[in-house]
């Protein structure tokens, strides 16, 4: 595997009066919190735009959030920002009073990690959403990345007390299986020549398309050893491969941005498809990859999460299923 990433996984736990009423992909709304809570922590120019501020390349909130790229880069040069280096992924609470909130960094985003805990424990005081739900911080807990299938946690941080984490490192990438489920776990929005990509256009190669691309930028912005292979070759080789069947459909949502006072569209696919695991030996890296850098739109604020498992490949299998449209979440 020719891929540096290094990562870092946590779960922060955090109680609630009683069941927070947050739409079903809340993940923008903590986006959001975090982003106003950093600021408040981090800024010590008030009443500046990041972009003029003499701290610009050199403070937490602007790498984090705006991503300015480096003046000689030779990637994105007529962007703004590049991908920035986190992720968070919203779990279902596990009781009524009980929540779980992922965060993952990448690479030098990692050094940052004290500044988000606390930015993300005053984001949960002051209230997420529309209607100021109330969350307070517990206690955080790293992942184990040396564990492949496995899902090991560590305690690192109780409030109050010293955090102790580990060292981000790229996750062990075990043996891919004879047969591969992948697990859409919130919305998936692709695009192939400016059209959306639906549940019965999708085809493996638009996943991997866009994967190779953002694991591509984040080494290139955010570690010392950028992404070198075969691009388009790789690219050719993954729009031939077929999936085995299917049962993805459309979960068709959106949102308001405050940002940009506009209503954003961010439906995606949801559902399940299947792979032939002997067809995956150049893109099972990436693909084991993604668990955690999520792929599409959105994907800092949780979206394009998707689960691998070892799995038997369906009967029968149709490999183009239905689109389904779901209701606004």
């Amino acid at each position: 595997m020719n891929i540096h990433l290094p990562c870092s996984e946590f779960l922060l736990q955090f109680s609630t009066s009683g069941q927070p009423k947050l739409p079903r992909f809340p993940g923008s709304a903590w986006r959001g919190a975090l982003g106003h809570a950093l600021k408040r922590t981090v800024c010590v120019v008030r009443d500046t735009p990041c972009a003029r501020c003499m701290l610009f390349r050199s403070c937490a909130y602007p790498y984090i959030f705006e991503t300015p790229p480096l003046p000689d880069a030779e990637k994105m040069r007529l962007y703004n920002a590049a991908p920035h280096p986190f992720v968070i992924a919203v779990d279902t609470p596990s009781s009524g009073t009980s929540w779980s909130l992922g965060l993952t960094l990448f690479g030098k985003g990692h050094n940052c990690l004290p500044y988000l805990i606390h930015a993300l424990d005053k984001a949960g005081e002051h209230g997420i959403g529309k209607t100021r739900e109330i969350f307070r911080l517990q206690e955080v807990r790293q992942r184990d990345l040396r564990t492949s299938w496995a899902d090991e946690w560590k305690e690192i941080y109780l409030p109050g007390q010293p955090l102790i984490a580990a060292d981000p490192r790229t996750p062990d990438c075990p043996p891919a299986p004879a047969a591969v489920k992948v697990t859409l776990r919130t919305p998936l929005r692709l695009r192939r020549h400016d059209a959306l990509v639906t549940p019965r256009t999708f085809r493996f190669g638009d996943l991997f398309t866009a994967l190779l691309r953002r694991i591509s930028m984040l080494t290139y912005f955010h570690t010392e050893t950028p992404l070198e292979t075969d691009f388009a070759g790789m690219v050719r080789r993954a729009d031939a491969v077929e999936i085995s069947g299917s049962d993805l459909t459309w979960w068709d949502w959106s949102r308001y941005s405050s940002r940009q006072q506009t209503e954003m569209q961010m439906g995606g696919l949801l559902g399940s498809f299947w792979i032939d695991g002997s067809v995956l030996t150049d893109f099972w890296p990436y693909l084991w990859l993604g668990q955690w850098t999520h792929a599409g739109k959105a994907a800092t604020m949780g979206l394009g999460r998707y689960q691998l498992a070892a799995a038997s490949l369906p009967r029968n299998a149709d490999p183009g299923s239905a689109c389904t449209l779901q209701p606004h979440g």
